[in-house]
């Protein structure tokens, strides 16, 4: 940490809940610490990122997808100077909130709870780390430093608008700042989740065959990829082929960012954290041109990917187990488990009871909301559709 920009965690704005701190851990790296130990972390590694978890060994999970923009904000906030330990927490903890199947999971809630308030991934990684991970004596969450909960909640840039239900909740007792900008180490980890997912999902789509690497070569940003390891290995294996120039890609995507947020904060010349979250635009982002060509490539995977027959297939089939399970738990809120009556005995209306339901949903992994839905519901999907173990020999 040599910037005079960094979060420097001798003057963290603190916790919510005052505790002693680490005699030689700093403030920060507890907070990294208490978000890898804690349960809805674990529980990523059974959530989708882009195939249902039982789809296939080989793809990414939101686990193994938090762990790689871990690494790639790690590196880039270590480039720029800032602080490793704040970025790597920011960026471990951004998809906590995530419910089953990914964002297919997350648009069945929200319309689910648009009578109650709606759910947001976001705010909804908000209420995990400040409420809903039960573990301490003192205090329910994890109690993290301000300037973590803060680049949870908009690493993304300002929070205008309506806020989403849960943030505003939080917000109305700890001041996030929500109109400003995060400081530099959170936008690092905005930036490293477009890196890594426009890498991984690349390979993913290879290995689920939904496209070809002769298409990906002639794509942008990839075509001069692929040129590149022609010229250097003439006749390369097809697999390592496509790997060399994947990991090209992914350096050119770092680099582009590590170079713009250098001269941005050149030009701005901040001298602490605060005066990054005063300035009114992100430091850390793409240049235009490689933002231009990374549309493309988004635009391919959306079309051949994200909406591609059979994925499109899953997401009806998923979609329709949230919207099995929430009506039967709100009908049937005997029907949570025990450590959430309690909860539920001191809801005050329906809206208190909808919020304890999309929480009990929203932290189920994939295979545990489908073995719920298969058990009270009585309907299995895996055995109803033809695309359940579609990818499994992969």
């Amino acid at each position: 940490m040599t910037a005079p920009y960094a979060s420097d965690p001798r003057e963290t704005r603190g916790r919510l809940y005052p505790e002693q701190e680490s005699a030689f851990r700093s403030p920060f790296q507890r907070d990294r610490d208490r978000i890898i130990h804690a349960s809805a972390f674990r529980r990523l590694k059974h959530k989708t990122q882009v195939f249902i978890e039982h789809e296939g060994d080989y793809f990414r999970t939101r686990l193994t997808h938090s762990i790689e923009v871990a690494q790639v904000a790690r590196t880039i906030s270590g480039v720029l100077g800032l602080n490793t330990e704040l970025t790597e927490a920011v960026a471990l903890a951004h998809d906590l909130g995530h419910p089953p199947f990914g964002h297919t999971g997350e648009d069945a809630l929200n319309a689910l709870m648009a009578p109650y308030g709606g759910f947001d991934h976001n705010a909804q990684a908000i209420r995990i780390v400040t409420s809903l991970e039960r573990h301490y004596a003192d205090f329910d969450g994890l109690n993290l430093t301000w300037e973590t909960l803060e680049g949870i909640a908009k690493h993304n840039g300002p929070v205008t608008g309506e806020i989403p239900h849960a943030l505003a909740r939080y917000n109305a007792r700890h001041d996030l700042e929500l109109h400003t900008h995060a400081s530099a180490e959170a936008q690092v980890a905005a930036l490293a989740d477009d890196i890594a997912y426009s890498h991984h999902d690349l390979h993913d789509g290879l290995r689920a065959e939904l496209f070809s690497t002769d298409e990906l070569a002639e794509l942008p940003i990839l075509d001069a990829c692929f040129a590149e390891v022609d010229r250097l290995y003439p006749g390369l294996n097809y697999y390592r082929r496509r790997h060399e120039a994947l990991r090209r890609f992914f350096g050119v995507l770092v680099e582009d960012v590590i170079a713009v947020a250098r001269r941005n904060l050149d030009e701005a010349d901040p001298r602490s954290a605060q005066e990054v979250r005063a300035a009114g635009r992100m430091m850390v982002r793409f240049t235009d041109a490689l933002w231009s060509d990374l549309k493309v490539l988004r635009e391919f995977l959306f079309h051949r990917m994200y909406r591609a027959p059979s994925v499109v297939e899953m997401r009806e089939q998923v979609t329709g187990v949230v919207h099995d399970l929430f009506p039967f738990f709100m009908a049937n809120p005997d029907q949570l488990p025990k450590q959430w009556r309690k909860d539920v005995a001191e809801a005050r209306d329906e809206t208190d009871l909808a919020r304890i339901v999309a929480d009990y949903i929203a932290g189920m992994t994939d295979r545990f909301a489908l073995q719920q839905h298969a058990r009270l519901i009585g309907s299995d999907i895996l055995e109803t559709t033809n695309v359940a173990g579609a990818w499994s020999g992969n």
